[in-house]
């Protein structure tokens, strides 16, 4: 375990868009900031379950894909210095007597003056593959997110999966693999109407109603078993890569026993964004208050209010209202 003595302003935990975007609001109030995430990347929800979906409800946008709303976040948050740490769960919150936070997490200790919690609906872990081997390939061409599309120029990739994520995923790799094949347990697809047609009119390959029954390969996976959902029917494609897309399960994990007020699943806050613990502050769909709202666009409000807050409740003097981006500039 790593133990970091550095003292942080802000530490923001969890990475979606709400996280990415109080992480930039906190270098626009000058603050020491922090961002841990559970995944192997930012953007949590969006980036994972909608990358090719159009989002109709961030203020600014036409339309935008989660894909390039993260994009954007990131290159607004590359305006300051931030400490990112990836594929990290806090696991325990203590407040300690000089008025300071100790953050353990699955890979060290942090150090806080204050905290803000991003989390949305909790942490979020891939459904995985529950067949023999599955997990020796993990880290080798078993894939259950997709972080780089070079990696699969001119490959032969098996897609699992029925939802939007699988049928975006196999639209986007189309032009960029030698062959896509997606497969899905059911004959229909819960993916929206669009992408279905796209899908169906696409040279993707389309194998239903099949699930996966065996995987096999040495050093890596060469070749997945596929059975009919309801039949004896069995087909075999080799396989240079494997993305297994059945979605993701989310959980408030460790934080319900943070001692924080919840009212359900959601955590409670003021008009402050303060939760019940001082210096403990939380926006988002994660939280909740009366007139709640879960939207993006309504985070990105919280997130402003919450680091606020935050830098006041650390720099008494400094105000919580602060200067108009507009007398800023910055440098590209």
């Amino acid at each position: 375990m790593t133990v970091s003595e550095e003292l942080y302003d802000i530490t923001i935990i969890g990475g979606g868009p709400v996280g990415m975007f109080a992480a930039f609001y906190a270098g626009m109030r000058n603050a020491k900031t922090k961002l841990i995430e559970s995944l192997p990347v930012l953007g949590g929800q969006v980036a994972l379950l909608y990358p090719e979906k159009t989002l109709y409800d961030v203020g600014g946008y036409a339309g935008v894909t989660g894909k390039e709303l993260v994009s954007q976040l990131t290159a607004q948050m590359e305006h300051f210095e931030q400490t990112v740490c990836l594929e990290e769960e806090v696991q325990q919150i203590e407040k300690l007597d000089d008025y300071y936070f100790r953050l353990t997490t699955s890979k060290g200790v942090h150090y806080s003056k204050t905290i803000i919690i991003t989390t949305g609906q909790g942490s979020f872990q891939p459904r995985k593959l529950s067949l023999p081997k599955a997990e020796e390939f993990e880290e080798k061409n078993l894939h259950y997110i997709v972080k780089n599309l070079d990696l699969y120029k001119d490959k032969t990739v098996v897609i699992c999966g029925g939802g939007d994520t699988a049928v975006d995923w196999a639209l986007t790799l189309e032009s960029i693999a030698k062959k896509v094949y997606l497969v899905h347990r059911r004959d229909r697809f819960r993916a929206h109407e669009g992408s279905v047609e796209l899908l169906k009119s696409s040279s993707v390959d389309i194998l239903t109603p099949f699930v996966p029954s065996s995987i096999s390969g040495d050093e890596q996976l060469d070749s997945v078993t596929f059975k009919e959902t309801r039949g004896e029917k069995t087909q075999t494609l080799d396989v240079d890569y494997f993305i297994v897309n059945y979605g993701f399960v989310s959980s408030l994990g460790p934080i319900k026993d943070w001692e924080l007020n919840l009212d359900k699943s959601d955590i409670v806050v003021n008009s402050k964004m303060e939760t019940s613990i001082e210096g403990i502050y939380a926006a988002g769909d994660g939280v909740t208050f009366d007139g709640k709202l879960k939207l993006i666009a309504t985070g990105f409000g919280e997130a402003p209010t919450a680091v606020n807050h935050a830098v006041h409740s650390i720099y008494p003097k400094e105000h919580t209202q602060p200067i108009q981006s507009t007398k800023l500039t910055f440098e590209d």
